[in-house]
């Protein structure tokens, strides 16, 4: 069996385990709206959010630095004769 195909097996038993573990009914509350959903739900969807944010804020970062660095690379040598 290939390396590969052995973490993926293991990673989907973890993850087998912690939906059973976390099945208990939360309650999300902000503000005047209150939500309720499983404990493995809530936390996947708030790691997705953290994930998708991370994506967003990381290429507008990019972007900002993109004109900068092309202006050091501008820097011309003088050699010495």
């Amino acid at each position: 069996m290939k390396p590969k195909r052995i973490i993926v097996a293991i990673l989907a038993v973890l993850a087998a385990v912690f939906i059973v573990q976390n099945v208990t009914v939360m309650d999300l509350r902000f503000l005047f709206w209150t939500l309720s959903m499983s404990g493995a739900l809530l936390m996947f969807l708030i790691l997705a959010a953290g994930i998708i944010l991370g994506w967003l804020l990381h290429g507008g970062f990019t972007r900002r630095k993109t004109p900068s660095s092309a202006r050091k690379d501008d820097v011309t040598v003088q050699t010495i004769a």
